[in-house]
């Protein structure tokens, strides 16, 4: 025999809780973004002909800024490249490099290097006295980013990855933590750093992970649902 209305009714309920309780969670997740965690590192940014800072689609390993660019990088705290704190000082190619004749074969870049504030620095270490540097890289035609970067401010520090982690010393240690949603202490990666954090990319959890966890609650509640209806 078929089932009654009022159980048919029942099982619908059931389904249309189950479905419904694992969409708030989907909805739940996509809502609350890595606010729980960021990442600390060196971003990168390009400003093409006195134009406002853009955040760098590639590192400065690979990107060729021309004649009369500006570079920047900033240490920061950030969830990603909406929240990444720009450089603090204008990507002004006349006042940093007004004083730099252009030579042939060769190309000017204007460089900008933001230490951040206390609160992007590591524990047991704090920016330069100097927050910020700037400088004019006088560099050869096809020269990269990290070419005119090194040209300006020294030492750099990389990991084995080719991942900036240190500029002129600072930090001292580290490259690319992720660190707690008070920015103060490191915790355990739930997903990938930064792959190179002089590639431009931001850190903190994906949506796809996220939403993959969703889907499985969902997935999950489905079953309970067909179980509890064979029995």
């Amino acid at each position: 025999m078929g089932a009654s209305p009022a159980r048919r009714r029942s099982r619908a309920g059931g389904r249309a809780a189950a479905t419904g309780g694992a969409l708030l969670v989907l909805a739940g997740f996509a809502a609350a973004p890595a606010q729980a965690a960021g990442y600390r590192y060196w971003s990168f940014w390009e400003s093409d002909g006195g134009r406002p800072w853009t955040y760098a689609t590639q590192g400065p390993a690979t990107a060729r800024p021309a004649d009369g660019d500006a570079i920047g990088f900033r240490f920061a705290v950030s969830n990603g490249t909406e929240d990444t704190s720009l450089p603090s000082a204008a990507p002004d190619f006349t006042a940093i490099c007004g004083d730099t004749a252009p030579e042939d074969g060769s190309k000017r870049i204007a460089v900008v290097v933001d230490f951040g504030g206390p609160q992007d620095a590591p524990s047991g270490e704090g920016p330069p006295e100097e927050p910020v540097r700037v400088g004019c890289a006088r560099v050869r035609e096809d020269a990269t980013g990290a070419e005119a970067l090194a040209a300006v401010v020294k030492p750099l520090r990389y990991d084995g990855s080719a991942m900036l982690c240190g500029i002129a010393g600072y930090p001292a240690r580290g490259c690319g933590e992720q660190v707690a949603e008070d920015a103060t202490a490191p915790v355990a990666p739930s997903a990938p750093a930064p792959s190179n954090a002089s590639e431009g990319t931001g850190g903190g959890p994906s949506f796809g992970v996220l939403a993959g966890g969703a889907a499985v609650l969902l997935l999950g509640g489905a079953a309970v649902w067909k179980a509890r209806r064979r029995g």
